[in-house]
């Protein structure tokens, strides 16, 4: 896992597909996704059950905590800002 986290743009894709997968988007591809896009109403659409899916399977594949509602919400911005947030927990870890 650490060869993906440490490589910006496999860590994107990887987030892409792991939200596709964990959340059973029916229709939506990879490259649907912006990276810059919002996550949650507008962009990707996702709500508030969503949210709980994610920070489960992301604290579960990176073994980071996501500490509370606010840390949340600037961690899952987008898909950049989520793959941000993981790099910095792993440089912390290190």
């Amino acid at each position: 896992m650490d060869e993906i986290v440490n490589n910006s743009e496999a860590l994107c894709e990887f987030l892409k597909k792991m939200i596709i997968d964990t959340l059973k988007l029916e229709g939506v591809t990879v490259e649907r996704i912006d990276r810059s896009a919002p996550l949650f109403r507008k962009g990707l659409g996702l709500d508030s059950i969503d949210a709980l899916e994610l920070v489960v399977a992301i604290e579960k594949i990176f073994d980071v905590i996501i500490e509370d509602e606010e840390v949340g919400k600037r961690a899952f911005a987008s898909i950049s800002a989520l793959a941000g947030f993981i790099q910095n927990k792993y440089k912390q870890r290190n």
